[in-house]
């Protein structure tokens, strides 16, 4: 098929290209910006994709231009659909990445796609307007909306806590600064979320939403445990107040119900392979 990705040449967007076109699709990054709807509009023409997946996005939710989120996340999502819907008459599936963040993540948990959604900073709102926006535009086009859970890989930012940790232990670092460290959280692998992707556009559950996790919880403690299993190398670790979230609850994962009714052969990467691939991997 031709798959047209946005934020193509982002983490995620990379290796989702990357899966497609070993898969025989003919998949390429969306060059026009969210904003420029000239430009937006040649390009989908032009391409006629029958698939759309949009990753574009501010996705760190420390971004300090508060505005941009609601620019890009919201306001760009809609001139995306928009010109989708003028520009493309062969349209089969556009996936829609929003953030696992939409839910009320202080009540913990396992959350499923039925929990409450209650978003708790300008990052999270602007994902959880932008479904909103989506499903208005659901009875014209074929729209699946994605709701991944925390998850990494070779080339994701530092600004993200387990790069930020692999970082520290491949420069052999003496020391890392952190919050809490005995929390339990999920971090699958890029190469799985991808896969999922992949999977959806062949068999499009068209107006549902879909939690993207792995359901493995762990904790930091246990990740510097097997990074330092893996390297040999020992850092301590210093709590920094300033990355220590007031009212964090004590465990945060995905339900994976829903994506294993629609996705029975998925087996999700355990952390310690992905924590090898990282580390090994220079």
């Amino acid at each position: 098929m031709r798959v047209l990705v946005t934020g193509g040449f982002g983490f995620t967007g990379k290796y989702l290209l990357t899966h497609l076109l070993e898969q025989g699709h003919q998949a390429r990054a969306m060059e026009s910006k969210l904003d420029d709807i000239e430009q937006m509009n040649a390009e989908l023409k032009q391409f006629d994709p029958q698939v759309v997946v949009h990753l574009a996005g501010i996705s760190n939710a420390r971004h300090s231009i508060v505005n941009e989120f609601y620019d890009v996340n919201l306001i760009g999502s809609r001139n995306l659909l928009v010109s989708i819907a003028d520009n493309c008459p062969n349209i089969s599936c556009v996936v829609m990445a929003s953030t696992a963040h939409v839910y009320a993540s202080e009540d913990g948990g396992i959350l499923s796609e039925k929990s409450l959604i209650k978003p708790g900073n300008d990052y999270a709102v602007s994902k959880y307007s932008m479904e909103l926006m989506a499903r208005l535009w659901m009875k014209r086009l074929p729209i699946v909306i994605t709701r991944p859970f925390n998850y990494t890989g070779i080339g994701q930012p530092v600004e993200f806590v387990i790069p930020k940790i692999v970082e520290h232990f491949n420069a052999k670092e003496p020391v890392i600064s952190m919050g809490s460290t005995h929390l339990f959280r999920e971090f699958g692998d890029v190469r799985d979320v991808v896969d999922v992707y992949a999977h959806i556009i062949e068999q499009p559950p068209v107006d549902e939403t879909l939690n993207i996790c792995s359901n493995q919880p762990v904790r930091l403690d246990d990740v510097l445990k097997s990074c330092k299993n893996i390297t040999g190398h020992e850092l301590r670790v210093e709590v920094n107040p300033a990355f220590v979230r007031e009212g964090e609850p004590e465990t945060l994962i995905g339900d994976r119900t829903k994506l294993s009714t629609f996705y029975p052969t998925l087996r999700p990467r355990e952390l310690n392979d992905t924590l090898s691939w990282m580390l090994t991997t220079q």
